[in-house]
């Protein structure tokens, strides 16, 4: 018989909140008892099938985790200004805690592995599966062409609020990571105007395009004199960053405390 791992989606309303419910509407391994809003949002109170449709849960938005639901994991899709709300619900109910959301500051990100100490923890910009090997893959290349060039380019859908994203900053760290160099020092995040010199041959280069409804696209290219390495990945349905993040809600769902890494959990499966 299949046990149904109950979850709470923090972000309920947004585009990646409404993709979750509804993927996880259809599965018979989760169940969602909580969808939660901000406590000004306006779709507070409203049916979740007016938005997820047949396969959405007999439910509501909510602007709290009523006392007598008990979530296993707390799947947070929100904003900047969301997250330590969401954090500091996972931390006093002792949630597990599977967050997307992007654009955190340093303090945020500190306070995530504060928590990793108390509760099981995964962040990640990016939820699709191959992401998460792309990652891998950018590891081990930035070793073994640790003189050749780097740059990130990443594009996005028109919406998008932060730049470069998430991911692409994720990648970045993971090239500085490998070649042991500190990210905020080799990392230049635009490129304008006339350079008094040449490239600094350690930088990790961004580039950015935000245009119409691209869903998400990260190339990290290796070059030196002759030729090049690209590692690209492609995302052509929304759908695939929900689909990891139930995995990982899956995945934490009574694991111990600690910061765990989606890619483990993709090797693991």
């Amino acid at each position: 018989m299949t046990v149904s791992i109950p979850i709470a989606v923090h972000g309920a309303s947004g585009r990646m909140g409404r993709a979750l419910l509804r993927l996880a509407g259809a599965r018979s391994d989760l169940s969602i008892v909580a969808a939660l809003v901000g406590a000004d949002s306006s779709s507070a109170g409203r049916p979740l099938a007016r938005d997820v449709g047949d396969e959405a849960p007999d439910l509501a938005y909510a602007a709290a985790l009523a006392d007598d639901v008990h979530p296993a994991v707390l799947v947070d899709f929100s904003t900047a200004a969301a997250f330590d709300r969401a954090l500091a619900l996972a931390l006093s109910r002792r949630i597990a805690f599977v967050s997307g959301t992007t654009g955190l500051s340093d303090a945020q990100q500190a306070a995530m592995a504060r928590a990793a100490e108390t509760i099981p923890l995964l962040w990640s910009a990016n939820f699709s599966v191959g992401v998460a090997i792309l990652a891998r893959l950018v590891r081990d290349a930035a070793r073994l062409l640790g003189d050749w060039d780097c740059d990130i380019v990443e594009a996005h859908h028109r919406d998008k609020k932060d730049a470069p994203s998430g991911t692409a900053l994720a990648l970045g760290r993971a090239v500085a990571q490998a070649r042991e160099a500190e990210f905020a020092k080799v990392a230049r995040l635009a490129r304008a105007g006339a350079a008094e010199n040449a490239r600094d041959p350690s930088e990790i280069g961004f580039a950015v395009v935000r245009g119409g409804d691209i869903v998400g696209e990260h190339a990290v290219v290796f070059a030196t004199q002759g030729e090049r390495v690209e590692l690209v990945h492609r995302a052509t349905d929304r759908d695939i960053f929900a689909r990891g993040a139930l995995l990982a809600a899956l995945a934490l769902a009574g694991a111990p405390p600690g910061r765990h890494e989606l890619a483990d959990l993709v090797a693991r499966s």
